[in-house]
């Protein structure tokens, strides 16, 4: 697909990627296609979307990483992570513009348990950065976090710099030819893309394949002009290992901001794949009702093939 040279950093997180579909291949709740039994699960390129509910954040991030096969599937011991929630606003976590605290808690301590040498969370904000760390929630769990497991030298929350963004060519692009990428995302040995679900005016959804645009610098504004085959590019150049989509709150209208509790609903639900176009068809189903057709970005994704190619190749599975 790519044609360039393929250091051994990326292959070990392709490697990982690709485990954990295997890992989370079988059969499952054929939400979009017929349950296959497990011989045939390879066959038809099944991949295993799971979707956790009932339970608190956290625990609903549990369940479902569990049932794609467990967060050693993915996180391997050693390993640098890059845990990329959405700190993008100046909203609390009731206002639902950010990714829910407790459930990126629950993803660092899962990867510390499977040995995580780092645990790297950050996000490039659209409002003040100091403001979208405090206000959202997230710096202070995860600084407690740390403090309690005595390992704030392992996992740190940190505000992006701008000397860290490096010119990045992206080889077989679409039409992002090149970018400024993070380097910490570039260097690190997996990334676990942890968004939240939520209305956006000009992209309609922000999930998975949108979250990632914070790792990059420049003028973001431009790529809306083209979102879909950018937002493809930039998943060929940064593949993610682990998706964890939060619907705890949902932001439902007036994203991706938005402020007005009215436009919040509470689903408490939290999704997880390998594949992160396979999470997006999912979530946009389950969370907005919204088909593949509805969402361009993910329809592109699907043709670039960057994750699944169809919607029947995905299996839903009940966490």
């Amino acid at each position: 697909m790519m044609q360039c040279l393929w250091s051994r950093r990326k292959f070990l997180r392709l490697a990982g990627g690709a485990a954990g579909i295997l890992a989370g291949g079988g059969a499952g709740i054929g939400m979009f296609g017929p349950a296959v039994p497990e011989a045939e699960a390879v066959t038809v390129a099944a991949v295993k979307v799971a979707v956790a509910s009932g339970a608190s954040p956290s625990e609903n991030a549990r369940k479902a990483v569990a049932a794609v096969g467990g967060i050693k599937a993915f996180i391997g011991r050693g390993d640098v992570v890059v845990l990329k929630p959405n700190i993008g606003w100046d909203r609390t976590p009731e206002q639902a513009a950010n990714t829910n605290p407790e459930v990126v808690v629950a993803l660092a301590e899962m990867c510390l348990s499977a040995g995580a040498k780092q645990v790297r969370v950050f996000d490039r904000t659209c409002n003040d950065p100091r403001r979208c760390y405090v206000n959202s929630g997230i710096q202070a769990a995860v600084e407690a976090f740390g403090k309690k497991q005595g390992a704030s030298d392992i996992v740190r929350v940190y505000h992006v710099e701008d000397r860290k963004f490096r010119r990045t060519a992206i080889p077989g692009a679409f039409a992002l030819k090149e970018w400024d990428l993070y380097q910490d995302a570039l260097e690190a040995d997996k990334i676990v893309n942890v968004p939240i679900a939520k209305h956006h005016g000009l992209a309609t959804a922000t999930l998975g394949l949108k979250n990632m645009m914070g790792v990059m610098g420049g003028n973001r504004g431009q790529i809306h002009y083209n979102l879909s085959e950018c937002l493809a590019d930039l998943h060929r150049r940064l593949p993610t290992s682990l998706t964890v989509i939060d619907a705890t709150r949902v932001l439902l209208r007036n994203g991706p901001s938005g402020g007005n509790l009215a436009d919040v609903q509470a689903q408490g639900v939290v999704f997880a794949s390998a594949d992160v176009v396979a999470a997006d068809v999912v979530a946009a189903e389950r969370v907005f009702r919204w088909k593949v057709k509805d969402v361009a970005h993910i329809q592109k994704a699907l043709e670039a093939r960057i994750g699944v190619t169809s919607p029947a190749q995905i299996r839903v599975v009940e966490a």
